[in-house]
């Protein structure tokens, strides 16, 4: 079938949505906008839709689409082209979609496992995770993010669409609330800093603190990760991570910065110190070994080094 190219004026009530888009939330505030630069402007790009069964089908300008109906355009331009695959379907989606305003994760993770489940079944096996990338225009590591949401329980999967049916600038949680609140959990989990069992309930009590503002940094549950390998290292002790999960787990206002300080902040320094401290000693030896001469910042800079060694070993 030969691909056409030519603009059609056709009714609105005519297209249908494509059941294949990841796109699943459309917030009222970015319509409104788009419905008035339409409005004025009229839709300066046509839409891309190919012959259903029942109708158009948009591949490309669904948004566009919506805003025609609200503002009750009696014609939308389009662009039809060939009916493809439903693998070719979702596989346009992304491609056609996936360099715009990004789409919500989720919505596009459960999109993300069609196309698998679509290329399993045609070709009698999963794809791998770069052959998912290339069918989805993703990056590997684009994928392996969607397929951690896709891995949290569904009740948080749950509570994410939820928030979805807010204004961007009005959601409490999002997706790296929940991803950083799950990390730290499994960190604290693989430590022996609570069980199994306590896993969730810290992921619960972390998410909690995002959502009441007691927690506003998005990436501070990383530092429970410092705590753990604190711990792993074995800087402190078992017991002294345990009280500092349990109070983050059990005490609604108490921090995950208290929760450092408490526990292994002065020791996480002094290690990070000790990092760079062998790094520099290292580059020092291999400054030497190259023969090089001193420049003069370098050498101002060792002897600021010098006299501040000089003060701390001297405590």
């Amino acid at each position: 079938m030969a691909q056409e190219t030519s603009i059609r004026l056709v009714e609105p009530t005519s297209v249908r949505p494509n059941p294949e888009n990841p796109r699943l939330i459309f917030r009222a505030q970015e319509l409104d906008e788009l419905a008035e630069s339409i409005k004025q402007q009229g839709i300066l790009v046509p839409l891309t839709v190919y012959q259903g069964t029942d109708g158009l089908i948009i591949l490309d300008g669904e948004r566009r689409w919506r805003c025609a109906v609200k503002l009750g355009l009696t014609h939308v331009p389009v662009i039809i082209q060939p009916e493809p695959s439903r693998l070719q379907n979702i596989m346009m989606m992304f491609a056609i979609h996936h360099q715009r305003q990004d789409w919500d994760p989720l919505p596009t993770a459960y999109k993300l496992k069609d196309l698998e489940d679509e290329f399993t079944r045609r070709e009698g096996r999963p794809p791998t995770e770069v052959q998912l990338a290339q069918l989805a225009s993703m990056s590997r590591g684009e994928v392996r993010r969607l397929r951690k949401l896709l891995a949290l329980p569904e009740h948080y999967r749950d509570e994410l669409m939820d928030e979805l049916d807010r204004p961007r600038s009005q959601q409490r949680i999002t997706v790296d609330h929940v991803l950083e609140a799950t990390k730290a959990a499994s960190s604290a989990r693989h430590r022996g800093l609570v069980t199994d069992s306590q896993e969730d309930e810290l992921r619960k009590a972390i998410i909690d603190k995002f959502r009441t503002g007691v927690v506003a940094n998005t990436v501070e549950p990383r530092k429970i990760g410092r705590i753990a390998r604190a711990v792993d290292r074995g800087e402190v002790t078992v017991a002294v991570g345990q009280r500092a999960m349990s109070r983050l787990m059990h005490e609604p206002a108490f921090t995950i910065e208290q929760a450092f300080q408490t526990s292994v902040e002065r020791i996480d320094f002094e290690h990070s110190t000790e990092q760079l401290a062998d790094r520099l000693t290292a580059r020092l030896a291999e400054h030497r070994e190259r023969d090089y001469e001193l420049g003069d910042g370098l050498r101002s800079s060792l002897q600021r080094l010098a006299s501040e060694l000089d003060i701390a070993l001297a405590d």
